[in-house]
């Protein structure tokens, strides 16, 4: 059966796919066992360097506190850099000149450079020119480095997203007398979620992972860092990648599965939603409907 987005594929295109899946079964299985193989003849498969991660110390003191220091400056950085993102999105799309310019030159600025300088740069500002506690000094460093970079880029997102939308969209508000914030806020933003939200969860799936680039260079003690200093206790390099790679495997599905839940929740209530404005409710929407060009209809008097 076809669909708008595609066709059916015939008989030879099935055959076709299906030898493409074998194929690729067995070059992963092929890769899987080269893996294993290496793996076991660098005695890295050794119970004695699996052993630590079956205990409760080897997590108490290493693993558990870098994975609440990850969790710490990704959560601080999503939750300052989300709103901060949609301020300069929506501030680009500004008829102001005195606006729109200057959010532009912020976004461009900040989006160009690389977030490793940004969390370095942050580091040695804090370090000349405030009084943060030096314990404390990596997490502020990697906050800003990941919310002056992610804010930028969700910006462009943000921005992207509202142009994405068709423009009877805006020209029905103004028709009915909403202001430019008015239509933004009531029709253009609650649409355009939906379709930011796979670019918006890439981006909070980068703040998570790129935590890890605080911890190499500046000293931050999140999950990565843990590793290192968990690895040179118990002398097992390999398999202390393995488990992180694994944890930060689990922290980003646990994320994409939130959102692929949340969206087709905003899908739902958008097509079940049965809900009729009232005349009051046009009236507080459309000041302009008890005077003034839209006070008088054809049947109105003037």
């Amino acid at each position: 059966m076809s669909s708008v987005l595609y066709d059916t594929p015939g008989p030879r295109a099935k055959r076709r796919n299906i030898i493409l899946s074998v194929v690729f079964v067995v070059l992963l299985a092929a890769l899987l066992w080269w893996v294993w193989k290496t793996m076991d003849e660098k005695n890295q498969l050794e119970w004695s360097l699996w052993e630590p991660f079956t205990k409760s110390e080897a997590w108490s003191t290493y693993l558990w506190p870098g994975l609440a220091n990850t969790l710490k400056a990704a959560a601080l950085s999503m939750v300052i850099a989300l709103p901060l993102g949609a301020v300069f999105g929506i501030a680009r799309m500004s008829d102001h000149k005195w606006v729109r310019v200057p959010a532009g030159a912020v976004v461009e600025f900040f989006r160009a450079i690389p977030v490793l300088l940004l969390m370095l740069f942050a580091n040695e500002f804090y370090v000349r020119s405030t009084g943060i506690p030096s314990d404390e000094r990596p997490l502020y460093a990697v906050v800003t480095g990941l919310v002056l970079y992610n804010a930028s880029v969700l910006a462009e997102v943000v921005r992207a997203g509202i142009l994405a939308l068709p423009k009877g969209q805006t020209e029905a508000a103004q028709a009915i007398g909403l202001r430019k914030g008015q239509t933004m806020t009531t029709i253009l933003l609650p649409q355009a979620v939906t379709a930011m939200l796979p670019a918006i969860v890439s981006q909070l799936v980068v703040i998570v992972k790129d935590t890890a680039l605080g911890g190499v260079m500046i000293g931050f003690t999140e999950l990565l860092n843990s590793r290192s200093t968990l690895a040179a206790f118990y002398g097992n390099v390999i398999p202390s990648f393995v488990v992180v790679a694994v944890i930060f495997i689990a922290l980003n599905f646990v994320l994409t599965t939130f959102a692929s839940w949340l969206e087709k929740r905003l899908r739902r209530s958008k097509r079940g939603t049965g809900a009729v404005l009232s005349a009051e409710d046009m009236e507080e929407l459309n000041p302009a409907a008890t005077g003034g060009a839209f006070g008088t209809g054809a049947g109105g008097s003037t």
